[in-house]
């Protein structure tokens, strides 16, 4: 029997993930609706049904606080208390929230993630524009959107720099990274026995944070969680360089937004070059040659590379030798691209925290991948892109969609038919082969290629291409 293609495979993983309204990022590890997780689901979701990637992101949004964070989980009702933790009644968000707006007909989490979500909303518009001024997609979306950013880009200065600050390990994404590990340091932990670890059920204990960390998690929600989800007083507050270029990228697609709709834009733009300059000044270090997270509260650079300090390359206002340095760097014995690693390690291959397999402490995620190889196109590197963009679907089908995977061997780890492995499978599939950089504008009207940053570029979109048509060069 043949076996089925990578598409058909990647699109049966969000079939069986979606609920009606959202897809859960697996089933049995993760049975809610995650906040970026959502977003790169709906740039997948967008090759094969523009409606559901839109409902993907209106849904999301329709758990927006009135203070206008996006919070990093809402709760499906219908799953039980014990399948996840923290669970609702840890974050207790209509009550604890009240003070900041959090809704009172759903549940969910009190913290953020990375700012995908214009990024997201402006490729689902371009995939099928009809329909979504038909349903008035963007005009429903952008104040939300617009809101959003002002929450970040206001109550989260927290350094004054005018970067966006995360108050927890778990707003960045990236939960265990070994940049966090000094500015974890100062926290308390909970008592492990005042919380049960759901994660462990379904994943090896080797492969997730450890019982320290997440005692430290623990401490920093509740906290959090007990002052009313106000900002400004956690002992944590570490400005991310992943988390603020994305929020960059998508000002960027709000301004593209904002054309589409009737205004200019301009104002939007020009505060993306103010922040990627912010950038720049606060976070990049030329000895390593690569962007650092800034301990705000100790008021220093974490001197970790984590791929963290890569994904800056995705934007186009970089000056030029950064962009050649952050090259250089992801070639480099710390990150092993080309070498000796398939994927981008999340964490130096040199550091002594390395693990190949434990989480963000080493292993290759998809989505990270994925944002260096549109960086690379960014900025020119079409080969080298075009050689990650292979590894990264050959990887997802020998991996089973894994969430993560061993950088070196390509082994999967943690769940497997991981949505947004799968979604951005597909984004993969269907990218143009040549031409300029994904990410970058077009005329707005044409095949779904266009996310609001960069330089024009040819629009015409092949159809999705399986591995087996790609040449085997080993990466």
């Amino acid at each position: 029997m043949t076996r089925p293609s990578l598409h058909v495979r990647a699109a049966r993983v969000l079939e069986g993930n979606w609920t009606g309204t959202s897809t859960v990022p697996s089933r049995g590890l993760y049975p809610h609706q995650w906040s970026w997780d959502s977003a790169f689901i709906a740039i997948g979701l967008r090759h094969l049904s523009p409606l559901r990637a839109q409902t993907e992101l209106e849904t999301l949004l329709g758990a927006q606080w009135g203070d206008g964070r996006i919070p990093h989980i809402v709760f499906n009702p219908s799953v039980p208390l014990d399948a996840y933790f923290p669970s609702p009644d840890f974050w207790r968000s209509s009550t604890a929230g009240r003070a900041a707006g959090a809704p009172r007909t759903v549940q969910t989490s009190g913290i953020v993630q990375p700012p995908v979500h214009a990024l997201a909303a402006w490729l689902v518009h371009c995939a099928d524009p009809g329909l979504s001024r038909a349903r008035g997609f963007l005009t429903g979306v952008y104040p939300r959107l617009a809101a959003w950013h002002r929450y970040l880009l206001h109550r989260r200065d927290l350094g004054g720099g005018s970067l966006a600050s995360v108050v927890h390990p778990w707003e960045q994404g990236m939960d265990n990274s070994p940049c966090w590990d000094a500015p974890l340091s100062r926290i308390t932990p909970a008592p492990a026995r005042s919380f049960r670890r759901a994660d462990l059920d379904h994943g090896a204990a080797d492969d997730r944070p450890t019982d320290l960390d997440y005692g430290r998690y623990v401490r920093l929600a509740t906290d959090y969680r007990d002052g009313q989800y106000a900002d400004g007083a956690s002992e944590f507050a570490v400005e991310d360089p992943a988390f603020n270029a994305l929020l960059i990228a998508s000002e960027h697609a709000l301004a593209r937004i904002a054309r589409e709709l009737g205004a200019t834009g301009t104002a939007r733009h020009a505060r993306a070059e103010r922040l990627t300059a912010a950038l720049v000044d606060r976070l990049w270090d030329p000895a390593r040659g690569m962007f650092l997270c800034r301990d705000v509260r100790g008021g220093e650079l974490v001197p970790e590379r984590s791929v963290s300090g890569l994904i800056p390359l995705l934007l186009p206002g970089l000056p030029r030798e950064i962009a050649a340095r952050l090259v250089e760097t992801v070639y480099s014995p710390h990150f092993g691209l080309g070498t000796s690693t398939r994927l981008v390690p999340s964490y130096d291959l040199l550091g002594e925290a390395f693990d190949p397999h434990r989480y963000w402490r080493g292993p290759a995620w998809f989505n990270t991948s994925w944002l260096v190889e549109r960086g690379l196109r960014q900025h020119g590197e079409q080969a080298r892109a075009q050689a990650l963009r292979e590894a990264v679907l050959r990887t997802a089908g020998t991996s089973d969609f894994a969430e993560y995977v061993d950088p070196y061997t390509g082994e999967g780890c943690g769940a497997t038919g991981f949505s947004w492995t799968a979604a951005l499978t597909l984004d993969l599939l269907h990218e143009p082969l040549a031409g300029g950089a994904p990410g970058a504008p077009g005329t707005g009207t044409g095949t779904g290629t266009d996310s609001g940053i960069g330089t024009p570029r040819s629009t015409g979109v092949p159809g999705p291409r399986d591995p087996s048509e790609v040449n085997s060069r080993t990466t």
